[in-house]
């Protein structure tokens, strides 16, 4: 999502970043490449319009004016509007004691039931809630089934009474969840592939009987602009809190996200950034702004570390690794936890100046660490502890056990004793970037 813009705007940008002076005449063209690379992302064109003015406001005021370096100013000036665009600040979660009630709704296809188990998933680990899930869907064929097998699958309850009035499942299943301690209900509502009559009716009915905390609206955000649209549509019937913008990992243009908040005043509360059911993260403006300008996400990195990383084992390796004794079964563990942040591009992605360095279009191919995990499960413990007595006839023996060539297993030890020095120079001082 925001490839294609973010390089766009970063293209426009580094021109003005060396001026030594800002007049109304050297940014238009800047403003115009900008203007035209929202327009294309398919940002709302009065969405646009607004932008460009209040950038060129502020550029030709007296704070650039006076300022030593102009075309930092700017950058600031265009990210902060960026931000503003998204939404300014973070909009947290409804959570209410004892018992908060969301509800979610959408048109059929937006992801509404798989991002119902994703929340719920994210409820119980980031939250330490104990969710119900509530299926509420008694129209589309195997709707029931398909939250069962989620609710099955990340081990969270669904209440189901199959395909009755959904207002009474609704209400029953809140009676259900004070009887068995939850503490929060997320409702899956029918969708239609449009709009009607008849659907707001019942999620109006759903509302009135159950009176939810949240009521968050999911958006397939490959629609584009016609998503605001649905919006308020949705708004005008429902007094929503929040909206959910799924499939950003797909072929987005990134619009969406730039016009909602604008335009419905409907803040965006959650991203769906994979088809895994751990692919929903919170939505930050500021982050989201550094992002696009290529400046990084070093919190999402931590957040997403800390999701998985095991501190202990991490302190104890980097420990090991501060004594020179940081041993291959050590290598092997840290590995096994990497693979669980997910594709590492994306990851490397997060990182500022990701692009300048050239590493945000890397491709990492997973195989090449199975391979890896395979030459290391190959060897005994006593190898991997002590690397220093793989001898020919050891690596010969590993090679064949993995699957992999004795060339391979030589590479991976050189990267690994490579690596250890590079630690030892960064300890003593003596460490230099290679550029």
């Amino acid at each position: 999502m925001f490839e294609n813009l973010g390089d766009r705007l970063q293209n426009a940008l580094n021109k003005i970043k060396g001026y030594g002076k800002i007049t109304e005449d050297n940014i238009g063209e800047v403003t115009r490449e900008i203007r035209l690379a929202l327009l294309e992302a398919d940002v709302n064109y009065k969405v646009v319009k607004e932008f460009i003015n209040n950038v060129k406001e502020k550029a030709l005021g007296e704070e650039v004016k006076k300022s030593l370096k102009p075309g930092e100013v700017f950058v600031k000036i265009v990210k902060d509007e960026l931000v503003d665009l998204l939404g300014k600040e973070d909009e947290p979660l409804i959570v209410v004691k004892p018992l908060t009630i969301l509800m979610m709704c959408g048109l059929q296809g937006s992801g509404k039931t798989t991002t119902t188990g994703k929340l719920a998933l994210l409820l119980r680990k980031k939250y330490g809630m104990k969710p119900l899930m509530v299926a509420c869907d008694v129209y589309r064929p195997a709707a029931i089934d398909q939250l069962k097998q989620l609710g099955k699958e990340l081990n969270i309850e669904v209440y189901s009474e199959g395909k009755g009035n959904p207002t009474k499942i609704a209400k029953n299943a809140i009676n259900y969840a004070k009887e068995n301690g939850y503490n929060y209900v997320l409702i899956d509502t029918a969708g239609r592939l449009h709009i009607d009559e008849e659907l707001m009716e019942e999620l109006q009915n759903i509302n009135e009987e159950v009176k939810p905390n949240e009521i968050l609206l999911v958006i397939d955000s490959m629609m584009g602009q016609d998503a605001v649209n649905v919006i308020t549509g949705f708004n005008e019937c429902l007094p929503l809190t929040g909206a959910v913008l799924t499939k950003l990992d797909g072929d987005t243009k990134g619009g969406a996200a730039l016009s909602i908040r604008h335009l419905t005043n409907i803040p965006i509360k959650f991203i769906g950034v994979s088809e895994k059911m751990d692919g929903l993260e919170v939505f930050h403006p500021e982050r989201m702004a550094n992002r696009i300008l290529d400046m990084g996400d070093l919190m999402g990195m931590i957040e997403k570390a800390e999701g998985v990383f095991d501190e202990e084992e991490a302190l104890r390796a980097a420990k090991k690794l501060q004594k020179g004794k940081f041993d291959l079964e050590d290598f092997l563990n840290q590995l096994h936890q990497i693979k669980k942040l997910g594709p590492l591009e994306n990851l490397i992605k997060l990182i500022p100046g990701a692009k300048k360095m050239g590493l945000s279009n890397m491709s990492i191919d997973p195989k090449q660490m199975a391979h890896i995990e395979a030459i290391i499960l190959s060897m005994t413990l006593e190898e991997r502890r002590n690397p220093d007595i793989l001898k020919a006839s050891r690596k010969r023996r590993i090679a064949s056990g993995s699957g992999r060539s004795v060339e391979e297993v030589n590479r991976l030890l050189k990267q690994f004793d490579q690596m250890k020095v590079m630690v030892k120079r960064m300890q003593s001082g003596n460490f230099k970037m290679p550029f």
